[in-house]
């Protein structure tokens, strides 16, 4: 399989279709549009190992809502930076932050070029208040020294840091949790993290998805990780709406109809903290 141009921004971009991306296997979980075939056969593999794969990117996704709404409207949060942001998915962190505060302000980060490339559009829609950075997520220095980045922190107003569903694609050796402990060392007091990890206490679930993924991304990804695992970002931290981590459609849920994972085989599991 080949690969595929497309034009986006009047540049011609080239998607490599040899491998699938995790960013268009979500995308497709979601109900998206911005996919290939070899995402959606990834996807249907990937289900038939865990089967609630579905169902657990649709709640981790209203989590990520629910989180932006909450720290928007009841802790005055005004300014988010979206680790591993992912292809631009309705509502995006920008949209449901500006519903509460239109002068809400958001920086995405990524280092896929399909996602930099639909950023890059989404900004003609917004590029006063929303900026798109190219950039490794674990380059924690080169991210806090960007124009785009110093402007976030320019009066020292709290932000919120969102590693939503990105954690697990940086392996151990990359040690996600200094990642976490870093950026928020580089926050102004008040600020808060919104995390969530795939995460099981089935080892041999871990190892089979972990092996799967690394396979069909070419070694670009990092772990399924335990509870306990999952539990070491919060090391420090005030947890607000829960006393601990939890499956994240239990998160300050909007009402008991929130939608729920069919089985638990594995789940995405994380919270709010914030920073003192």
């Amino acid at each position: 399989m080949g690969d595929v141009c497309v034009r986006e921004c009047g540049e011609r971009l080239i998607i490599d279709l040899s491998k699938p991306s995790v960013a268009r296997m979500y995308d497709h979980l979601l109900g998206g549009t911005d996919n290939y075939q070899v995402d959606r056969d990834a996807c249907e593999e990937l289900l038939h190992l865990a089967p609630s794969t579905r169902e657990l990117a649709l709640v981790n996704r209203a989590f990520l809502v629910r989180a932006v709404r909450c720290l928007a409207r009841e802790h005055g949060v005004r300014r988010f930076l979206d680790h591993g942001s992912g292809l631009p998915t309705r509502p995006n962190v920008h949209e449901v932050a500006q519903q509460v505060d239109p002068t809400s302000e958001v920086v995405y980060i990524d280092n896929d070029p399909v996602v930099l490339a639909h950023g890059e559009m989404m900004l003609a829609e917004d590029p006063t208040t929303t900026a798109v950075l190219e950039a490794d997520m674990r380059d924690t220095d080169g991210i806090f020294e960007s124009r785009q980045v110093r402007r976030l922190l320019r009066d020292n107003k709290p932000v919120a840091a969102l590693f939503v569903s990105v954690l697990h694609c940086i392996p151990d050796k990359d040690d996600p949790w200094a990642l976490v402990r870093n950026v928020a060392a580089q926050l102004p007091s008040g600020s808060y993290l919104v995390i969530s990890q795939l995460a099981s206490d089935d080892a041999e679930l871990r190892k089979s998805i972990t092996d799967f993924m690394r396979e069909i991304t070419g070694n670009s990804w990092g772990q399924v990780r335990s509870i306990n695992e999952v539990n070491r970002y919060f090391e420090g931290l005030e947890l607000l709406a829960e006393p601990a981590p939890v499956e994240v459609s239990r998160w300050h849920p909007d009402s008991d109809l929130a939608p729920r994972q069919r089985s638990e085989e594995w789940i995405e599991y994380g919270g709010v903290a914030r920073i003192g």
